[in-house]
C-alpha cells in the first residue's frame, strides 16, 4: 500500500530560542520547559522515547513516563525483563527524545542508563495505585500471551491474593536512571530554520560545552 504525505506541512514560528537565554548547564532548562509543558497542560508532558539497542546494533523504541529528574539523571520505570531491559542489559547506550507539538519544542538525550537501587524502585513501587502494582507483578512484558483473557485472569487472581494485604515490589520490575552526556534543544521556527542547541559534557572534567547547530 502507498501512502503520499508529501502535502502535509505546517510552520513554526510561535517561539525563539536565543543562546543568550541557555545557562551553562543543560539540566536547569531541561526541567524549566518540563514545567512549562506540564503548565501549558501538554497532553502528556513527561511522555518520552526511550530508544535501545542490541549490542550489533539493532534499534527499538517505546514511550514511557519520566517520573523524577533525580541528581541529573533521568528516572522511568519498568519490567526488567521486558525487551528494553534485555537490551540494556547487553548494551547501557540509550537515547531519549521529549516531543511536545503544542509548545514546537523537542529535547533529545543520549547517555548512559543504569538501575536505580532496590530501597529507590521499593519507596516508588509503594506509591502507585493498587491495580498499577498488580499488574506490574503478573505482566510478562513483551512475551506472547494466548489472549487478552489469559492476561485478565492472571490479573485476578492476583488481585485476590493480595486483598488487605502489602503488594511487594516484583524482582523484575524497577526504576531505570539516563545519565546525560548530550542533551539539544530544538524549538521549531520559519522555513525550516529551527534554533538548535547542543550541549555536550566532557567525561573528564564533567563540564558542559554549549553550540548553537544547524537546522
Amino acid at each position: 500500500m502507498d501512502l503520499h504525505l508529501e502535502h502535509i506541512r505546517r510552520e513554526y514560528s510561535s517561539r525563539q530560542l536565543s543562546r543568550k537565554d541557555l545557562p551553562k548547564e543543560p539540566l536547569s532548562i531541561v526541567a524549566q520547559w518540563l514545567e512549562e509543558a506540564i503548565e501549558m497542560k501538554v497532553n502528556e508532558p513527561t511522555a518520552v522515547i526511550v530508544a535501545t539497542a542490541t549490542p550489533d546494533g539493532r534499534p527499538s523504541m517505546r514511550t514511557v513516563l519520566l517520573k523524577e529528574l533525580l541528581d541529573d539523571r533521568f528516572v522511568f520505570y519498568s519490567n526488567y525483563e521486558s525487551r528494553k531491559g534485555q537490551q540494556i542489559a547487553l548494551n547501557r547506550h540509550v537515547a531519549l527524545t521529549f516531543l511536545w507539538h503544542e509548545l514546537e519544542r523537542q529535547i533529545h538525550i543520549e547517555g548512559t542508563i543504569e538501575r536505580l537501587s532496590p530501597q529507590e524502585s521499593d519507596a516508588y513501587f509503594d506509591q502507585r495505585p493498587y491495580k498499577s502494582r498488580v499488574g506490574a507483578r503478573i505482566s510478562p512484558q513483551s512475551r506472547p500471551i494466548p489472549s487478552r483473557e489469559y492476561i485478565m485472569g492472571l490479573f485476578a487472581a492476583e488481585s485476590l491474593r493480595f486483598i488487605g494485604r502489602h503488594i511487594p515490589r516484583p524482582e523484575h520490575w524497577g526504576g531505570w536512571a539516563v545519565t546525560p552526556q548530550r542533551i539539544e534543544l530544538w524549538q521549531g521556527r520559519d522555513s525550516r530554520l529551527h534554533d538548535r542547541f547542543l550541549y555536550e559534557k566532557d567525561e573528564t572534567t564533567g563540564e558542559w560545552t554549549l553550540h548553537r547547530i544547524a537546522p
